[in-house]
Formats: C-alpha cells, sequence, structure tokens
C-alpha cells in the first residue's frame, strides 16, 4: 500500500463546489463558508450568485474556481434567477437542487424584495446569504446588516454619532414572517452545525433560507489568522445567536455555557476602536447598549443551557478521538 493510501484522508474522497486558488483575502469568511455550503450541498446543484465578493473573487475572467454549474446574477436579482431555474428544473422533471447566494447587501438590501417574491411563492430553493455586515466588495459601506456603532467608510464615528446610528436588521425574523419550512442562522466559527443546516434545508420541498455569519477581516479590522476567533465570540457573547426556525417558530438554538461579555468581541476589531477611547463618553454608553443588544437575544432566545453540554457554543466542534470533548 503507498504512502497515500495509508492517509485516511486520501481514502475520504470530499466533494468540493468551490475549488482553492480563488482570489479572497487571506482568513476571508465567505470564501470559507462558501465551500462549507457547496460540499454540504454536493454536486447535483445548481447556483445562483450576486454581484459581491464571493461573485469577484472566485471568477476573475477566464477563469472560475467553481465546479458546478454557477450563475452570476445582479446585485439585485438572485432569488429571481433561481425562481427560474427552479421553474425551469421543475418543467423538465429534474430535481437538481438550486441554491441563490449573496451578501448582506444583496440580501438584505438590495435584493431583498426578489428574495421576498421567491419565498412567497414558495420556490424548492434554499437561499443562503453570506453576512459580512457591509458592502465590503464596493468599499466597506454600511449596510442593513451592519451592526450598530459599527465603523464604515459611510457611518464614520465623529461629533455627530458614533459609527452607525441604526440597529442591525433583524433579517432572520422577516424571513420567519414568509413562513416558510425552514430558516437558519449559522457561523464559519462552527462548521459542522453549518454543514447540518445545510443538509437540513437540501432535505426539504420548499423555499429555505440560511444567514451565515461570515467575518471580513479588511471590513472589520481584524488579522486574517483571528477569523474564527471573532466568529466565535459574535455567537458565545450573543450578539448572533444560532438558531433554527420551521414556519415562523423557534424550533432550536446553540445554547450558551457562560456569558462572555460583548467588550471582549468588540475589542478584536477596528470597526469598533473608538468605542475604546476613554475620553469620550458616549463610547461606554454605545458599548452598554450592545451589551444590552445580546441580553436581549439570550433572553429572546432562552439561549443559556442546562449546565454543561458537548454542543453548545462552548463544545461544539471541539472534537477529539472519540467524539466531541466534554469541558
Amino acid at each position: 500500500m503507498t504512502q497515500a493510501n495509508n492517509d485516511p484522508r486520501a481514502r475520504q474522497p470530499r466533494f468540493r463546489g468551490l475549488e482553492a486558488g480563488h482570489r479572497a483575502c487571506q482568513g476571508c469568511g465567505e470564501a470559507l463558508a462558501a465551500r462549507l455550503v457547496t460540499e454540504s450541498a454536493g454536486p447535483d446543484v445548481i447556483l445562483t450568485n450576486a454581484t459581491g465578493c464571493l461573485e469577484v473573487f472566485t471568477t476573475p475572467w477566464p477563469q472560475s474556481a467553481w465546479r458546478v454549474p454557477w450563475l452570476h446574477s445582479l446585485f439585485e436579482n438572485s432569488a429571481a434567477i433561481a425562481s427560474g431555474v427552479e421553474a425551469a428544473l421543475k418543467a423538465q422533471g429534474r430535481r437538481s437542487k438550486v441554491i441563490a447566494m449573496g451578501g448582506d447587501g444583496g440580501t438584505f438590501d438590495i435584493g431583498f424584495q426578489a428574495l421576498s417574491g421567491m419565498l412567497e411563492r414558495m420556490h424548492n430553493v434554499l437561499y443562503v446569504c453570506y453576512d459580512n455586515e457591509a458592502y465590503m466588495n464596493t468599499g466597506i459601506q454600511r449596510s442593513g446588516s451592519t451592526p450598530h456603532a459599527a465603523m464604515t467608510t459611510t457611518s464614520p464615528p465623529g461629533k455627530e454619532r458614533m459609527g452607525k446610528r441604526h440597529l442591525k436588521k433583524d433579517l432572520l425574523s422577516i424571513i420567519a414572517a414568509h413562513h416558510i419550512p425552514y430558516a437558519a442562522s449559522a457561523s464559519v466559527a462552527y462548521p459542522q452545525d453549518l454543514r447540518r443546516k445545510v443538509r437540513r434545508a437540501m432535505e426539504i420541498d420548499g423555499p429555505t433560507f440560511l444567514l451565515v455569519h461570515s467575518p471580513c477581516p479588511l471590513g472589520w479590522g481584524h488579522d486574517g489568522s483571528e477569523t474564527i476567533q471573532v466568529a466565535r465570540l459574535a455567537v458565545q457573547t450573543g450578539l448572533f445567536p444560532l438558531v433554527e426556525l420551521e414556519r415562523g417558530e423557534v424550533a432550536s438554538v446553540m445554547p450558551l455555557r457562560q456569558k462572555v461579555p460583548v467588550a471582549e468581541y468588540l475589542k478584536l476589531q477596528g470597526r469598533f476602536r473608538h468605542l475604546f477611547v476613554d475620553s469620550d463618553h458616549r463610547a461606554r454608553e454605545e458599548r452598554e447598549h450592545l451589551q444590552a443588544l445580546a441580553d436581549y437575544n439570550m433572553e429572546r432566545y432562552g439561549l443559556f443551557g442546562d449546565g454543561d453540554d458537548p454542543f453548545d457554543a462552548d463544545g461544539a466542534d471541539t472534537v477529539r478521538r472519540g467524539g466531541p470533548a466534554r469541558a
């Protein structure tokens, strides 16, 4: 037996829908998220991709990093294109799954009308939003997904305000109000949870939705090596709860083992550095505001579990020989 065959990984071939060699920034959460989604979905899919970072860094003409059928749509119509593809497949009697993809700009804002229509018409499409919380591809402008008090090129901190003055849009609740069979949030920090949710969505006949938190080192102002740590803290602080909803009702949540202060998440990111200027009383007030938002999420979704759980935000995706590690 050759040395290659002695490696267990060599005997476990894994499908790659997004190949290596694309041109994403180092530590790009969106690239990791798209790879996990396509690996989990398998080869029998057709993708539609709104304009944005993912489209740009995977398809610099004449190259492409995609290994499945892939269509580039405009910023605003990934869901509409996916609806047409799904209708055509249905007319042909084919059962290939359609996945529509977009960033937060093409989902929360520009593409929301088409997305809402797709859900209302009950197309058999999985829509995946890679949420990096700003218009990163066009210069890091604020979007409907940008968190309160975050600094972007169009929400700079200054005398009048401390970053973005508005709250992050609660898109998952808006999606749930369409009463679709399945909607969930996920994070690149928890790949097994993300894969499971993709497979669950793929099994369902009807519209499904997945919101994937995907840190952007360039736009968020952290080192590329810290992407997973930043993403994990977003979950552990309660700012980005991982939940599943069925027909508009909460079906499950990833529980938290302990309460991590929001400041631990904020201080790793340059987009929040103005919130740590001790001489400005507004900085403390905004940190308290963000902590209150996290506390609200904890209460709203009942995020605290009962004792240690190997599948809570501390235990999930922490593995050792024999299965998940128990703290």
